[in-house]
């Protein structure tokens, strides 16, 4: 059975089509990463997925799946005087299922010492962070995870500890994945599927099979396709 299955998925923002006419599906495992320029949808069909918007098509999830979200930015002041254990308790509190992990099981998964938990928000930096927002939606034990630019703001050897993080949580856990990226040696490395926006579908399917020079001058125009960096 499919973890994740889409279907002639199609948003519009007033009389602004933002996507149209999206199809694919993902198994148990398989790390799907989306790609193209700004402004082609990729967000939108995060929102979608996590039905916070409107949408014409089907979005159909597998039994019992649970999703988890890490968006590129927080909305969360970063001087809030809360440390990292209470921040990953209001999810654990909020959860109330007994799959649950616990806050110092969250840490140990993104590679931080249980002492951690005691660090302030204020005081963490970007890459600490991110791997806090990682635990967070871990607390949940997810089975799909939806994850907005997972290096947005980390430097490069920051980023590369940060997918090698998440390829061995997903061997562990299993589950599926869903990523944004402009990094092509990220698709490449780290994707089983691609998904080619541009509010249209431009190409699906394994990213060394489907990424052709025509694929992309289709996908971005004369612009090249680049690293990322904020």
């Amino acid at each position: 059975m499919h973890t994740l299955e889409i279907k002639n998925l199609s948003v519009a923002y007033g009389r602004e089509e933002v996507l149209r006419d999206i199809s694919f599906s993902l198994e148990e495992g398989e790390t799907l990463a989306i790609i193209g320029p700004n402004g082609s949808g990729k967000t939108t069909l995060f929102k979608a997925i996590l039905g916070v918007i409107d949408y014409e098509g089907e979005i159909n999830i597998g039994r019992d799946v649970r999703i988890g979200y890490v968006p590129q930015k927080l909305d969360i002041e970063r001087d809030l005087p809360i440390t990292v254990e209470e921040f990953l308790l209001l999810k654990e509190q909020v959860v109330k299922r007994s799959t649950v992990h616990t806050v110092k099981e969250a840490l140990k998964f993104v590679r931080l010492p249980v002492s951690f938990s005691k660090k302030r928000f204020s005081d963490l930096s970007s890459g600490e962070l991110q791997r806090v927002m990682i635990a967070w939606a871990l607390v949940d034990h997810l089975n799909l995870l939806l994850f907005d630019e997972p290096t947005a703001s980390i430097d490069i050897a920051g980023q590369e500890t940060i997918y090698e993080l998440l390829h061995d949580l997903q061997k562990k856990e299993k589950f599926t994945m869903l990523l944004i990226s402009h990094d092509l040696t990220v698709v490449y490395h780290h994707a089983t599927k691609v998904l080619c926006l541009n509010k249209a579908q431009i190409c699906f399917g394994v990213p060394k099979e489907v990424l052709t020079p025509a694929e992309l001058h289709k996908l971005y125009g004369q612009s090249k396709f680049y690293t990322h960096t904020h």
